[in-house]
Formats: structure tokens, C-alpha cells, sequence
């Protein structure tokens, strides 16, 4: 009698915690049926899950970020046993890195997951069955181009376990795949990953960066750490607790602001970033380039205030464009800010707008014509990076920073953060290109950094003549 008492006491904190996360009263009896008593955490994942049914719901669900978040338990519950149970012949595929490691995962989850559920697992033929014949298909990319036999076929629902470990182009390929014939299924991917990896630059700023600004439409994203994992031993959390450096702030706390081999350790997005603000008249105020075609072109208009702080104040930033374009760009972005042309002390840019072609033209005469008279940055990386590491201080030792973004600039705010030591010289930040898709890259460094280091030229030198004289338009 106690031990029924007991029971339906932890059937009821279930249930209250399931209602608390948003989910729907069947997603509560899929999940009871199933014996899979999902945590609150897993539960709001869910939540998101089942908004993906709505016409003009999310269709990507991305959970987890630290170590030791019950992902893997997550994305197995709502496959197998909420989606393929509430709709039959449901189709899924699901994708991990390792493909060992996702049959061993399988044999071990299933048991915790759906060991209320009838079923069929077969691991040489990679497949979970039911008898209203949905099924999950396991699959794996050791490679990338792994990733390419499962292209051209069908499946209703996908889940990508560790997805930071494809590029965007991968993830966008499998995205092809994700599709249906079935009436009154929307098809969705569902993905879990930790912060860092080739894939951490595109994930942020698809998920996390949505999430954090609450901006989400397509997408929907869960954070969760090992505190928000009962079902985890204690010996676990200790090692976690036991990390340093990047591994501690990405594992432990799911810190999507860092990467491996981060060379900006003491950023912090609360501290850095500033909401958007007039610039004041007494201000003064520059811009910095790094040109681009393929890879991007970004400008930033920069500003310091008579305390000696730097200020990112706003960006522009745009891909396969032509000079003209980007200079009247540039001159909008002036414009929203209040900043008339004559107030701009320099415009200065990397060193390859200088670069003669065949016919003796340079991209620097380019922009002269349309109206942006272009002059050289301090291109010096080691101290250019020394200089931008002092200015943003060190929270952890009591020393503010002198260095601040404004949220208008988005790019560059996800940027610096991924930056990395280069292996070669770890006093520089390794070069990284955009991808096909335009994620990632260093560019908007590279600018920020001319920015940063013409103003420590300004207080050596003195002021540069106006470039915009000549301005035209």
C-alpha cells in the first residue's frame, strides 16, 4: 500500500513538472507508458518537440550545451517514445559521430527509455522497430562524407547527436533529407551537442544566439548542464567541477562564448556587449576595414569616450559585393548613428585593398571613386591581439575592461570569442576563411583589430587628415 502511495506521489510531481514545461496531457501518458520519466530540463525539450506539430511552429529543436545533460536519454524519448508511438510508419533517422558508440549507446538506453514499449532492435541491421511499424534507423559519420549516403533519401524525423562536429554545409545536406508524404506530420531535427568543435561557430548562431536574444522562429534551443541530471553520479559533476580553462566554462557550465584553443579567455558577453546608444558629439570616432568578396568585407565604425575606453559602435558587414556598394553601406551606417562625415578622423584598412592588380589598379582607388578614401592599418597581429586581450580586462582578477561592442554589431560579437591560438605562434590568433555559407571566418577580427590599433596610433602619432573630404554621393 505504501509502495502504491509512493507511486502515484511521484506520478503526480511528474505529471505537475510535465504541465510547469509546456507539454501536452498525451506527450505525459506517451512518456508514463513508456516508463521514461523525463526531468524538468527534458521535459521543456519536449515541450519544444511538440511545437514543431504547429503549421507555424519551430522545426529544429537543439538541446543540452554542457556535459552530463542527459541528451542522449532526451533525444531518445522523444523519437522512440513519443513520435514514433503517437503516429504510425513514422520514419526516423538517427545520426551520431561515432557509429560504435551509437550502437552501444542504443543497447544501453532503450532498456531506461522504453523498457515499458514493446519493440524489435536488430544492431546489424542498425534499426528499432515497433508494431505500428515506425522505426529509427541509426546511422553514423565517422567522416563527413558519410553524410552523403543517406542523402536523397526520406525521413520524417532526424536527430543529430553531437552536431557541433559537422560543418553548416554538412548539417544543411542532411536538412535535405528531412521530409515527408505523410499527412499531418511536420518533419523536424532534433539535435544535441556541447559548445566547441568545427561545427560550435554555425550551432551558436542558428540555436543559442535565437534563444538568448528570444528571437527563436525556426528554431527552438534547451540549455542544460549536470546539475539539471539527477539520474548522473555525483563522482561525475566532481569531475567536471575538477576542469580548467575553456573545458570548465564549456563542459561544465556550457559556456557557448568559448571554444578550444580560445584566445580571448576573459571575454564575457554580459560584461563586453552594451545595448545600442547614441554616440556622443564629444566622442571621437573612425572606422576600420577588411575587404573581402568571396569572404566577407566588415567595417566598423568605432568611438572612444574621453576615459580611454574603445567602443565597437556599429558593423557592416556584407559578402560579394562591389566597392560602391559597400561604401554607400557604410555611409547609412553613419547616418543611423547621427555621425556626419566630417567628424570621421580615418578610415583605415588592411593592407591588401593596396595590392596593384595586372592593371596596375588597386581595390583602395576603388573605393576613393566611390567617395572613401582608404589608408593603412597597423597590420601587426602579436600586439594587435595583445593589445585587444589587455583592453577587455580580466573579470576573474578584479580588472575592468576598457573594451566594449555594441549589440548592433553582431557579427563581430560572435566572432572574437572563436577566435584561436594559432598552433604555429600561440601570440596569434589562428586565420580562419568563412565557410560556403558564409559562417565563421576572421574578417570581422581582422577589422576590429585595425580599429582597436589605429587608436593606439592615434595617442602615439596624433590625428590622421579627414578621409572623408572627398566624400561623394
Amino acid at each position: 500500500m505504501a509502495g502504491n502511495a509512493l507511486a502515484a506521489l511521484a506520478f503526480d510531481r511528474f505529471a505537475a513538472a510535465a504541465r510547469d514545461a509546456g507539454c501536452p496531457p498525451d506527450l505525459v501518458s506517451n512518456l508514463i507508458r513508456a516508463g521514461c520519466p523525463l526531468q524538468p530540463k527534458q521535459l521543456r525539450a519536449s515541450a519544444a518537440a511538440r511545437e514543431c506539430d504547429r503549421p507555424d511552429g519551430p522545426d529544429e529543436v537543439g538541446y543540452g550545451g554542457a556535459r552530463g545533460g542527459g541528451k542522449s536519454h532526451w533525444m531518445m524519448a522523444q523519437m522512440a517514445a513519443d513520435d514514433c508511438q503517437r503516429y504510425p510508419g513514422l520514419k526516423c533517422l538517427l545520426l551520431r559521430k561515432v557509429g560504435r558508440s551509437n550502437t552501444e549507446g542504443m543497447e544501453d538506453l532503450l532498456p531506461k527509455v522504453i523498457g515499458g514499449l514493446e519493440y524489435d532492435y536488430v544492431p546489424t541491421k542498425g534499426q528499432l522497430r515497433f508494431p505500428n511499424g515506425s522505426r529509427i534507423v541509426t546511422g553514423h559519420f565517422q567522416n563527413e562524407k558519410d553524410i552523403d549516403k543517406y542523402l536523397g533519401l526520406e525521413y520524417d524525423t532526424i536527430g543529430v547527436e553531437e552536431a557541433t562536429t559537422l560543418t553548416s554545409s554538412k548539417y544543411k545536406a542532411i536538412q535535405t533529407c528531412n521530409r515527408t508524404s505523410k499527412p499531418g506530420w511536420r518533419p523536424r531535427i532534433y539535435s544535441t551537442t556541447n559548445p566547441g568543435g568545427i561545427g560550435h561557430a554555425w550551432y551558436k548562431r542558428r540555436f543559442v544566439s535565437p534563444a538568448r536574444k528570444g528571437a527563436e522562429h525556426e528554431t527552438r534551443f534547451i540549455p542544460a548542464t549536470v546539475d539539471d541530471n539527477r539520474a548522473t553520479n555525483p563522482g561525475y559533476r566532481k569531475v567536471l567541477d575538477r576542469l580548467t580553462g575553456w573545458q570548465l566554462r564549456a563542459w561544465r557550465y556550457g559556456d557557448w562564448d568559448i571554444a578550444a584553443g580560445q584566445f580571448f579567455t576573459t571575454w564575457r558577453a554580459d560584461l563586453h556587449v552594451l545595448p545600442a546608444f547614441d554616440v556622443p558629439l564629444e566622442w571621437d570616432v573612425w572606422l576600420a576595414l577588411d575587404y573581402g568578396f568571396t569572404h566577407y568585407t566588415a567595417c566598423y565604425l568605432m568611438g572612444s569616450d574621453g576615459d580611454g575606453n574603445i567602443y565597437a559602435l556599429d558593423e557592416h558587414a556584407e559578402r560579394r559585393a562591389l566597392p560602391e556598394t559597400h561604401a554607400s553601406a557604410i555611409r547609412d551606417m553613419l547616418g543611423r548613428n547621427g555621425i556626419e562625415p566630417h567628424r570621421v578622423l580615418a578610415t583605415v584598412a588592411g593592407h591588401d585593398v593596396f595590392s596593384k592588380d595586372r592593371n596596375g589598379r588597386t581595390i583602395a582607388e576603388d573605393y576613393e571613386d566611390a567617395g572613401l578614401v582608404l589608408e593603412r592599418a597597423i597590420n601587426d597581429r602579436i600586439n594587435g591581439a595583445g593589445t585587444i586581450l589587455k583592453r577587455l580586462g580580466d573579470p576573474e582578477r578584479g580588472i575592468p575592461p576598457t573594451l566594449f561592442i555594441s549589440e548592433r554589431c553582431p557579427r563581430l560579437i560572435e566572432c572574437l570569442p572563436a577566435m584561436e591560438h594559432d598552433p604555429a605562434q600561440p601570440e596569434k590568433v589562428r586565420k580562419v576563411d568563412t565557410d560556403d555559407d558564409g559562417v565563421g571566418g576572421d574578417d570581422s577580427y581582422d577589422a576590429f583589430r585595425y580599429g582597436v590599433m589605429h587608436h593606439a596610433g592615434l595617442r602615439a602619432v596624433g590625428y590622421s587628415d579627414n578621409p572623408f573630404d572627398d566624400w561623394r554621393g
